[in-house]
């Protein structure tokens, strides 16, 4: 019987184990997909990303010493993967966003119908602000406050500093704020939903 724990896991793929790589990918496919198409704003980017990063994973699994989580690994990997995409896609389409795709939202809700659509219409808000960021923006708010992923990761997998990582984080959510809260509140008094929306 294979086994569910991804340290395990990655020790059986480490040592050939195809099965046992294979179990890997399935059980990260979808945030793999979801963290690519974030990125990404397209969908067939996405799959592209998908493809190329679980490609490098299984090239450069030998090297994985495991400091952090296979997951963690593979976001950095996927975030590398996109940002190349991204700037092949700036030489062929002139760095314009396709507007066909359904942005991606996180539904997990509360059970109470009030909270559930309160925090329906903040997610919507946000996911539209976020699909309006530009790629370099995006990536690095998504990377950071969705996956958790610290700067000195972000900058490296992006190729750039970790003082302009830190920049265009601040960056993008100033424009996330302008975004979603048009009548913000004055600096300091901050209320419920601008919480909530941080968390997300």
């Amino acid at each position: 019987m294979m086994p569910v724990d991804p340290a395990e896991l990655v020790a059986l793929a480490k040592g050939g184990d195809h099965q046992a790589f294979e179990e890997l990918v399935r059980t990260t496919y979808v945030d793999t997909y979801t963290l690519a198409l974030r990125l990404t704003g397209d969908e067939e980017d996405a799959r592209d990303v998908v493809q190329e990063a679980y490609l490098r994973a299984y090239r450069g699994l030998k090297r994985f010493r495991g400091d952090a989580q296979f997951s963690t690994w593979l976001y950095r990997i996927t975030a590398n993967c996109a940002a190349n995409q991204l700037r092949k896609r700036a030489r062929h389409r002139h760095d314009e966003l396709d507007d066909d795709h359904d942005p991606v939202v996180d539904r997990r809700l509360d059970h109470d119908p009030e909270v559930m659509a309160e925090a329906s219409d903040l997610r919507s808000r946000v996911a539209s602000a976020l699909d309006e960021l530009p790629p370099r923006l995006r990536a690095v708010v998504i990377l950071r406050d969705v996956y958790d992923l610290p700067h000195e990761s972000i900058a490296a997998e992006l190729g750039i500093s970790e003082s302009a990582a830190k920049v265009r984080l601040h960056r993008a959510r100033a424009r996330l704020r302008e975004k979603v809260f048009p009548a913000r509140a004055p600096e300091g008094d901050v209320g419920p939903e601008e919480e909530q929306a941080h968390a997300i």
